[in-house]
Protein backbone atom coordinates (compact mmCIF):
# COMPACT_ATOMS: atom_id res chain seq x y z
CA UNK A 1 0.00 0.00 0.00
CA UNK A 2 1.01 3.62 -0.73
CA UNK A 3 2.50 5.63 2.55
CA UNK A 4 0.44 8.24 3.87
CA UNK A 5 1.27 11.82 2.33
CA UNK A 6 2.88 10.43 -0.91
CA UNK A 7 2.66 11.84 -4.28
CA UNK A 8 0.13 9.75 -6.13
CA UNK A 9 0.53 9.49 -10.18
CA UNK A 10 -1.80 11.45 -11.48
CA UNK A 11 -4.82 9.07 -13.75
CA UNK A 12 -3.88 9.01 -17.15
CA UNK A 13 -7.78 10.02 -18.28
CA UNK A 14 -6.73 12.90 -16.41
CA UNK A 15 -4.14 14.13 -18.33
CA UNK A 16 -5.93 13.14 -21.76
CA UNK A 17 -8.48 15.05 -20.12
CA UNK A 18 -6.57 18.43 -20.13
CA UNK A 19 -5.49 18.18 -23.56
CA UNK A 20 -6.45 21.14 -25.46
CA UNK A 21 -6.14 19.89 -29.07
CA UNK A 22 -6.22 16.69 -30.93
CA UNK A 23 -2.55 16.30 -31.28
CA UNK A 24 -1.50 16.53 -27.75
CA UNK A 25 -4.32 13.74 -26.68
CA UNK A 26 -2.66 11.53 -29.42
CA UNK A 27 1.09 12.19 -28.24
CA UNK A 28 -0.27 11.74 -24.52
CA UNK A 29 -1.73 8.32 -25.41
CA UNK A 30 1.21 7.67 -27.25
CA UNK A 31 3.17 8.03 -24.41
CA UNK A 32 1.39 6.57 -21.73
CA UNK A 33 0.29 2.74 -24.09
CA UNK A 34 3.69 3.17 -26.15
CA UNK A 35 2.92 3.18 -29.35
CA UNK A 36 5.24 5.06 -32.22
CA UNK A 37 4.91 8.86 -33.36
CA UNK A 38 3.94 7.87 -36.63
CA UNK A 39 1.55 5.52 -35.50
CA UNK A 40 0.02 8.57 -32.97
CA UNK A 41 0.26 11.34 -36.07
CA UNK A 42 -1.87 8.98 -38.20
CA UNK A 43 -4.20 8.84 -35.66
CA UNK A 44 -4.25 12.35 -35.24
CA UNK A 45 -4.82 12.85 -38.59
CA UNK A 46 -7.09 10.52 -39.27
CA UNK A 47 -9.35 12.21 -35.99
CA UNK A 48 -8.96 15.35 -37.48
CA UNK A 49 -10.28 14.11 -40.96
CA UNK A 50 -13.26 12.97 -39.52
CA UNK A 51 -14.07 15.69 -37.51
CA UNK A 52 -13.51 18.56 -40.16
CA UNK A 53 -16.01 15.54 -42.22
CA UNK A 54 -18.86 15.77 -39.72
CA UNK A 55 -18.01 19.70 -39.06
CA UNK A 56 -18.92 20.12 -42.84
CA UNK A 57 -21.69 17.66 -43.20
CA UNK A 58 -23.20 19.34 -40.20
CA UNK A 59 -22.32 22.60 -41.70
CA UNK A 60 -24.24 21.42 -45.27
CA UNK A 61 -26.88 19.73 -43.11
CA UNK A 62 -27.36 22.99 -41.12
CA UNK A 63 -27.59 25.24 -44.69
CA UNK A 64 -30.12 22.68 -45.57
CA UNK A 65 -32.27 22.76 -43.04
CA UNK A 66 -32.18 26.85 -43.16
CA UNK A 67 -32.71 26.72 -46.47
CA UNK A 68 -35.84 25.13 -46.21
CA UNK A 69 -36.85 27.30 -43.36
CA UNK A 70 -36.76 30.32 -45.38
CA UNK A 71 -38.42 28.32 -48.25
CA UNK A 72 -41.21 27.51 -46.05
CA UNK A 73 -41.45 31.09 -44.51
CA UNK A 74 -41.32 32.97 -47.70
CA UNK A 75 -44.44 30.09 -49.10
CA UNK A 76 -45.93 31.32 -46.31
CA UNK A 77 -45.66 35.25 -46.73
CA UNK A 78 -46.45 34.49 -50.63
CA UNK A 79 -49.72 32.82 -49.96
CA UNK A 80 -49.97 35.22 -47.09
CA UNK A 81 -49.60 38.40 -49.66
CA UNK A 82 -51.76 36.43 -52.50
CA UNK A 83 -55.02 35.91 -50.23
CA UNK A 84 -54.60 39.45 -49.08
CA UNK A 85 -54.51 40.63 -52.87
CA UNK A 86 -57.77 38.39 -53.75
CA UNK A 87 -59.44 40.29 -50.99
CA UNK A 88 -58.58 43.30 -51.82
CA UNK A 89 -59.60 42.49 -55.55
CA UNK A 90 -63.01 41.31 -54.05
CA UNK A 91 -63.82 44.29 -51.82
CA UNK A 92 -62.77 46.49 -54.87
CA UNK A 93 -65.30 44.77 -56.93
CA UNK A 94 -67.93 45.28 -54.16
CA UNK A 95 -67.78 48.55 -54.25
CA UNK A 96 -67.97 49.00 -57.56
CA UNK A 97 -70.69 46.89 -57.78
CA UNK A 98 -72.46 48.98 -54.99
CA UNK A 99 -71.52 51.91 -57.07
CA UNK A 100 -73.04 51.02 -59.93
CA UNK A 101 -76.25 50.35 -58.39
CA UNK A 102 -76.08 53.22 -56.87
CA UNK A 103 -75.27 55.34 -60.36
CA UNK A 104 -78.57 53.21 -61.43
CA UNK A 105 -80.75 54.06 -58.57
CA UNK A 106 -80.03 57.67 -59.23
CA UNK A 107 -80.80 57.40 -62.68
CA UNK A 108 -84.46 55.95 -61.69
CA UNK A 109 -84.54 58.74 -59.16
CA UNK A 110 -83.60 61.44 -61.74
CA UNK A 111 -86.33 59.99 -64.20
CA UNK A 112 -89.01 59.98 -62.19
CA UNK A 113 -88.67 63.66 -60.68
CA UNK A 114 -88.31 64.77 -64.53
CA UNK A 115 -91.84 62.68 -64.94
CA UNK A 116 -93.28 64.62 -62.11
CA UNK A 117 -91.88 67.99 -63.06
CA UNK A 118 -92.98 67.19 -66.66
CA UNK A 119 -96.04 66.45 -65.51
CA UNK A 120 -96.79 69.55 -62.94
CA UNK A 121 -95.69 71.77 -65.96
CA UNK A 122 -98.29 69.81 -67.80
CA UNK A 123 -101.29 70.64 -65.27
CA UNK A 124 -100.17 74.55 -65.27
CA UNK A 125 -100.29 74.15 -68.80
CA UNK A 126 -103.65 73.05 -69.16
CA UNK A 127 -104.89 75.30 -66.79
CA UNK A 128 -103.34 78.29 -68.95
CA UNK A 129 -105.73 76.85 -72.01
CA UNK A 130 -108.58 75.97 -70.23
CA UNK A 131 -109.02 80.01 -69.04
CA UNK A 132 -106.74 81.86 -71.50
CA UNK A 133 -109.79 82.56 -74.34
CA UNK A 134 -111.51 84.13 -71.10
CA UNK A 135 -108.50 86.68 -69.79
CA UNK A 136 -109.21 88.39 -73.16
CA UNK A 137 -112.73 89.87 -71.58
CA UNK A 138 -112.07 93.06 -70.76
CA UNK A 139 -115.33 95.23 -68.62
CA UNK A 140 -116.45 98.45 -70.46
CA UNK A 141 -113.74 101.31 -69.82
CA UNK A 142 -111.76 98.88 -67.71
CA UNK A 143 -108.88 97.13 -68.39
CA UNK A 144 -108.15 93.29 -68.48
CA UNK A 145 -109.96 90.86 -66.10
CA UNK A 146 -106.77 88.64 -65.05
CA UNK A 147 -103.88 87.78 -66.21
CA UNK A 148 -101.71 84.41 -66.15
CA UNK A 149 -98.01 84.21 -64.94
CA UNK A 150 -95.06 82.09 -66.34
CA UNK A 151 -95.47 79.97 -62.84
CA UNK A 152 -99.46 79.48 -64.08
CA UNK A 153 -100.63 82.05 -61.16
CA UNK A 154 -103.66 83.38 -62.08
CA UNK A 155 -103.74 87.07 -61.31
CA UNK A 156 -107.31 88.70 -61.10
CA UNK A 157 -107.40 92.23 -60.99
CA UNK A 158 -109.22 93.36 -57.88
CA UNK A 159 -110.64 96.93 -59.01
CA UNK A 160 -112.96 94.71 -61.92
CA UNK A 161 -114.08 92.39 -58.97
CA UNK A 162 -114.59 94.59 -56.04
CA UNK A 163 -115.92 97.72 -55.47
CA UNK A 164 -113.58 99.74 -53.24
CA UNK A 165 -112.67 98.94 -49.77
CA UNK A 166 -115.63 95.99 -50.67
CA UNK A 167 -115.36 92.45 -50.70
CA UNK A 168 -119.02 92.40 -53.05
CA UNK A 169 -118.53 90.72 -56.31
CA UNK A 170 -119.33 93.39 -58.96
CA UNK A 171 -121.55 91.97 -61.67
CA UNK A 172 -119.00 92.65 -64.73
CA UNK A 173 -116.73 90.07 -62.72
CA UNK A 174 -119.21 87.42 -62.33
CA UNK A 175 -119.27 85.94 -66.57
CA UNK A 176 -114.96 85.86 -65.69
CA UNK A 177 -115.57 83.89 -62.12
CA UNK A 178 -118.50 81.30 -64.17
CA UNK A 179 -115.58 80.75 -66.87
CA UNK A 180 -112.69 80.27 -64.47
CA UNK A 181 -114.90 77.93 -62.23
CA UNK A 182 -115.56 75.73 -65.38
CA UNK A 183 -112.09 75.26 -66.17
CA UNK A 184 -111.02 74.47 -62.75
CA UNK A 185 -113.78 71.44 -62.46
CA UNK A 186 -112.88 70.23 -66.32
CA UNK A 187 -109.03 70.35 -65.15
CA UNK A 188 -109.64 68.22 -61.96
CA UNK A 189 -111.45 66.13 -63.74
CA UNK A 190 -108.39 64.49 -64.66
CA UNK A 191 -107.13 62.02 -62.20
CA UNK A 192 -103.71 62.92 -63.39
CA UNK A 193 -104.07 66.00 -62.51
CA UNK A 194 -105.49 65.81 -59.18
CA UNK A 195 -103.16 63.47 -58.48
CA UNK A 196 -100.05 65.73 -58.63
CA UNK A 197 -102.51 68.90 -57.05
CA UNK A 198 -101.99 69.83 -53.88
CA UNK A 199 -104.19 72.55 -53.03
CA UNK A 200 -105.42 75.13 -55.44
CA UNK A 201 -105.62 78.58 -52.97
CA UNK A 202 -107.71 81.82 -53.49
CA UNK A 203 -105.18 84.23 -52.48
CA UNK A 204 -106.46 87.88 -51.01
CA UNK A 205 -103.76 90.59 -51.15
CA UNK A 206 -103.94 94.21 -50.34
CA UNK A 207 -102.35 97.65 -51.43
CA UNK A 208 -99.79 99.09 -48.53
CA UNK A 209 -102.44 101.82 -47.53
CA UNK A 210 -104.53 101.51 -44.25
CA UNK A 211 -103.42 99.20 -41.25
CA UNK A 212 -101.99 95.65 -41.23
CA UNK A 213 -105.20 94.54 -38.99
CA UNK A 214 -107.51 96.23 -41.78
CA UNK A 215 -106.13 94.33 -44.65
CA UNK A 216 -106.00 91.33 -43.13
CA UNK A 217 -109.53 91.35 -42.72
CA UNK A 218 -110.18 92.94 -46.20
CA UNK A 219 -107.85 90.47 -48.17
CA UNK A 220 -109.43 87.50 -46.49
CA UNK A 221 -112.99 88.42 -46.55
CA UNK A 222 -112.21 89.16 -50.51
CA UNK A 223 -110.61 85.65 -50.99
CA UNK A 224 -113.47 83.58 -49.07
CA UNK A 225 -116.14 85.99 -51.19
CA UNK A 226 -114.51 84.35 -54.65
CA UNK A 227 -114.08 80.56 -53.71
CA UNK A 228 -117.71 80.78 -52.48
CA UNK A 229 -118.95 82.38 -56.15
CA UNK A 230 -117.15 79.45 -57.81
CA UNK A 231 -118.65 76.88 -55.24
CA UNK A 232 -122.26 78.44 -56.15
CA UNK A 233 -121.44 78.84 -59.81
CA UNK A 234 -120.06 75.16 -60.40
CA UNK A 235 -121.61 73.05 -57.65
CA UNK A 236 -119.42 70.39 -58.63
CA UNK A 237 -116.15 72.00 -56.99
CA UNK A 238 -117.74 72.03 -53.82
CA UNK A 239 -119.63 68.60 -53.66
CA UNK A 240 -116.60 66.95 -55.66
CA UNK A 241 -113.32 68.90 -55.19
CA UNK A 242 -113.61 71.04 -52.18
CA UNK A 243 -110.95 69.64 -50.60
CA UNK A 244 -108.72 71.01 -53.26
CA UNK A 245 -109.72 74.40 -52.26
CA UNK A 246 -108.45 77.04 -49.82
CA UNK A 247 -109.18 80.55 -49.15
CA UNK A 248 -106.26 83.14 -47.76
CA UNK A 249 -105.14 86.31 -46.79
CA UNK A 250 -101.82 87.93 -47.18
CA UNK A 251 -102.68 91.65 -46.19
CA UNK A 252 -100.28 93.84 -47.78
CA UNK A 253 -97.37 92.16 -47.38
CA UNK A 254 -96.93 90.27 -50.88
CA UNK A 255 -96.44 93.27 -53.03
CA UNK A 256 -95.76 92.58 -56.30
CA UNK A 257 -94.92 96.35 -57.23
CA UNK A 258 -93.04 98.50 -54.02
CA UNK A 259 -93.19 101.41 -55.88
CA UNK A 260 -95.81 104.01 -53.99
CA UNK A 261 -97.85 104.97 -57.27
CA UNK A 262 -101.39 104.28 -58.09
CA UNK A 263 -100.67 101.77 -60.84
CA UNK A 264 -98.56 100.12 -58.56
CA UNK A 265 -100.98 100.31 -55.41
CA UNK A 266 -103.62 98.60 -58.46
CA UNK A 267 -101.05 96.00 -59.34
CA UNK A 268 -100.81 94.94 -55.41
CA UNK A 269 -104.84 94.98 -54.78
CA UNK A 270 -105.46 91.52 -56.39
CA UNK A 271 -106.83 88.12 -56.11
CA UNK A 272 -103.85 85.34 -57.10
CA UNK A 273 -105.25 81.56 -58.25
CA UNK A 274 -102.17 79.51 -57.37
CA UNK A 275 -101.71 75.46 -58.14
CA UNK A 276 -99.90 74.50 -55.74
CA UNK A 277 -98.41 70.71 -56.56
CA UNK A 278 -98.42 68.22 -54.16
CA UNK A 279 -95.12 67.54 -53.12
CA UNK A 280 -96.00 63.85 -51.22
CA UNK A 281 -95.00 62.32 -54.63
CA UNK A 282 -92.13 64.06 -54.80
CA UNK A 283 -91.23 63.03 -51.39
CA UNK A 284 -92.39 59.37 -51.84
CA UNK A 285 -90.07 58.73 -54.87
CA UNK A 286 -86.89 60.00 -52.43
CA UNK A 287 -87.81 57.96 -49.49
CA UNK A 288 -88.35 54.99 -52.10
CA UNK A 289 -84.72 55.70 -53.19
CA UNK A 290 -83.41 56.02 -49.43
CA UNK A 291 -84.68 53.12 -48.33
CA UNK A 292 -83.22 50.75 -51.30
CA UNK A 293 -80.30 52.93 -51.12
CA UNK A 294 -79.76 51.58 -47.38
CA UNK A 295 -80.04 47.80 -48.44
CA UNK A 296 -77.45 48.36 -50.65
CA UNK A 297 -75.25 49.93 -48.64
CA UNK A 298 -76.12 48.89 -45.52
CA UNK A 299 -72.65 46.07 -44.22
CA UNK A 300 -73.10 42.43 -44.49
CA UNK A 301 -73.43 41.25 -41.62
CA UNK A 302 -75.27 43.97 -39.95
CA UNK A 303 -79.47 44.52 -39.97
CA UNK A 304 -80.89 47.74 -41.43
CA UNK A 305 -81.98 50.57 -39.45
CA UNK A 306 -85.13 50.68 -39.04
CA UNK A 307 -87.47 53.42 -37.99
Amino acid sequence: MPTSGCARATPPWKRISAALSIEKIVHLVGAETGVGTDVAQGVSQGLTNALSGMAVAFSNSLVGILSAVILTVLGILSNVSDRRAAASQRRLLDQQAVVADSNRQLGNLRSQLQSIAVLRVSVLDKLKSAIEAQLGRSSPGSGQLATIGNNGDIAVNESLVFEYNSHSIKKQAKPFLDSLAKALGNLLADPKVRENIDTIAIQGHTDERGSATFNWDLSAKRATAVLDYLFQTNKTLADTYGNYFAASAYSKFRPVNREQTEIAYQQNRRIEISVVPKDANVRKVIEDYMQSSASVLQPAGQPAHVQ
